[in-house]
């Protein structure tokens, strides 16, 4: 299987991001960002795989401190892969995840769903945009326009964001067309560049207003232990995943 082909094809990816979705990328920045100046939090809710974006952006060496990600395992693969798929189109569940989330009105939600047609991450942008929180959506648009939603109301989870930030990912996530099928998933690949990305933007808004971000250190680093744990006092009550 030649390699090089499965890099171009990623490298022409993250190119069309950055040609598409930098002003996407910068609009939900913004709004991270001023949520953040006033002390708040990013909640950051996935399924599936997508659970790895809220990884990626969680306790990360170089990554912002106000990042809560809502890790829920029963809807991860490591409890049950097909149990997990089935929790992910079952409606009513987002509502008990979201009521249990200490957040504020001006808190934004970032919800990662490649295809955007399950109940779970639909319902939670629902929740979020009643109570008044903005929603940023990280999904592949073209796949999901072409796919029948599995809700009640048909609404697909890109049409209920605030900013819709599109990772481009193909029908059925592989890259490389095969005999048996399509290889080379990206999905994940570009969703994590979409999240440092943002990261990247949000730190340069504070660099704008002549502020200093509050950022992690490896802890495999000197002194990095000891810078990170000063950071979470104001914060460890609110980030349950912190302990």
């Amino acid at each position: 299987m030649n390699y090089e082909n499965f890099t171009c094809k990623v490298t022409e990816l993250i190119n069309i991001i950055n040609v598409e979705e930098t002003k996407n990328i910068e609009k939900a920045a913004l709004i991270i960002y001023q949520a953040m100046r006033q002390k708040g939090l990013l909640h950051i809710f996935c399924t599936g795989h997508s659970h790895m974006m809220a990884e990626e952006m969680f306790y990360r060496a170089g990554g912002l401190v106000q990042i809560n990600p809502i890790l829920e395992p029963f809807l991860m693969q490591h409890e049950g892969a097909a149990r997990s798929t089935r929790f992910e189109r079952l409606s009513g569940i987002a509502k008990i995840i979201f009521d249990s989330v200490d957040k504020k009105p001006f808190e934004p939600f970032l919800i990662v769903s490649n295809s955007g047609i399950n109940a779970v991450p639909i319902e939670m942008a629902l929740c979020a945009k009643e109570n008044k929180n903005p929603v940023i959506v990280v999904t592949s648009r073209s796949v999901s326009e072409k796919l029948v939603s599995r809700v009640s109301s048909g609404k697909h989870l890109f049409e209920l964001a605030d900013v819709v930030i599109d990772n481009h990912a193909p029908n059925g996530d592989g890259i490389i067309e095969t005999k048996y099928g399509n290889i080379g998933a990206v999905s994940t690949i570009v969703s994590t560049y979409i999240a440092q990305r943002l990261v990247l933007a949000i730190i340069s808004n504070y660099e704008k207003d002549g502020i200093s971000p509050v950022i992690y250190k490896s802890a495999n680093i000197n002194g990095g232990d000891e810078h990170n744990r000063g950071l979470f006092d104001e914060y460890e009550k609110r980030i349950r995943s912190l302990y």
